[in-house]
């Protein structure tokens, strides 16, 4: 009768990616690890955006090889998704300091600020996409 009672017991394994993509998180979940993510990008990001605005400043040759380099669709991508991590980061700090504040702690506006977040960030990497991409 014990050894039933043992082997009808759930077993608890280490989660797998998969489980935790199936998670349905609320919005201001989403926007907190993407908060995270883009600061995480914006970090191993750094040396190379260092390196970048460094070389530009150097000489006229320099800009004109590194403005040459971002007529490639692949770098401006680069460029993109580093802006988009940057304004991302920037938009959810200025939500994290509302929160911090004590603005917006119920649930409705907690949901209302992540809103703003994804649309202010959404709209301000789309201007600069077609800025990059010769929109105008």
């Amino acid at each position: 009768m014990a050894k039933a009672a043992k082997e009808s017991r759930p077993e608890y394994r280490n989660i797998n990616i998969r489980q935790i993509l199936m998670l349905r998180l609320p919005l201001a979940g989403c926007v907190s690890i993407l908060h995270r993510i883009s600061g995480a990008l914006l970090f191993l990001l750094l040396p190379l955006s260092l390196y970048i605005f460094e070389q530009s400043l150097t000489s006229k040759l320099s800009f004109a090889f590194l403005k040459a380099c971002f007529s490639h669709p692949l770098v401006n991508l680069i460029a993109l998704v580093l802006s988009w991590a940057y304004l991302f980061h920037f938009c959810a700090g200025l939500r994290h300091l509302m929160l911090d504040m004590r603005c917006a702690l119920t649930k409705q506006g907690s949901k209302q600020t992540s809103i703003v977040v994804f649309m202010v960030s959404s709209v301000l990497t789309i201007a600069i996409a077609l800025k990059l991409f010769g929109a105008f």
